[in-house]
Formats: C-alpha cells, sequence, structure tokens
C-alpha cells in the first residue's frame, strides 16, 4: 500500500504519525514536506472532500497569520486561498492512502485507512 503523509518535520504530531506509517508493514511511504512544496488550491481542496472536511476544519487557527487575516469567520473558499499562500496555515499530518484521508490528530486516526 502507498501512503502520502503531508508533513512537517519539526511538528510532533507529524513526526509520530510518519513513525507509525514506517512502522506498518507493506506501507511504501512518501513524504510531502508541504512547506517546501506547498499544494495547489486544487489538490489541497481535493485533500479535504477526501477527508470528508471543510478547509475550515483543517485550519491552524492558532497561528498569527490566522488572525491577521481573519480566518475564524471566513469562507471556505477564503480559508483555502489563505492556506495556498501561507501552507503553515494547514493543519497537520494529513495521510493519503487509496482509503482515504486522515488527519493524523491523533496520529492513531491514521490506522483507519491503513
Amino acid at each position: 500500500m502507498k501512503a502520502t503523509i503531508w508533513h512537517n518535520p519539526r511538528c510532533s504530531k507529524s513526526r509520530e504519525a510518519l513513525a507509525l506509517l514506517e512502522a506498518a508493514p507493506g506501507v511504501d511511504v512518501t513524504v510531502r514536506e508541504y512547506l517546501k512544496n506547498p499544494p495547489s488550491r486544487e489538490e489541497l481542496a481535493a485533500l479535504y472532500a477526501r477527508a470528508g472536511m471543510t478547509p475550515a476544519q483543517g485550519l491552524r487557527r492558532g497561528e498569527a497569520i490566522a488572525k491577521e487575516l481573519g480566518l475564524a469567520t471566513a469562507t471556505d473558499d477564503a480559508i483555502l486561498d489563505a492556506m495556498v499562500a501561507h501552507p503553515i496555515l494547514i493543519e497537520r499530518p494529513l495521510v493519503e492512502t487509496d482509503k482515504g484521508v486522515r488527519l493524523g490528530r491523533p496520529p492513531e486516526a491514521i490506522r483507519e485507512i491503513l
């Protein structure tokens, strides 16, 4: 099985999810450091749709830029635009397999798609 993790190596939850994936037998892991290789708006929208999440649910609300941009009450379209412009706003880790997409908070949540 192939799995892609949208990863930030500075995030402890992201590191935990990556370790879980690497320890899972038969899982071929691709690491996408989304801060270095940001997603397009279309990729991000598709990822959230597969996860059954709204962009608002995938927003890191505590980031200073989220507050600066007033994203707490923004539309999903505005949030997606902000995430593309400022990938730090993307909550992590997101893990994608053929079985779906899960936000790894807690990291154990990704077991559902392995």
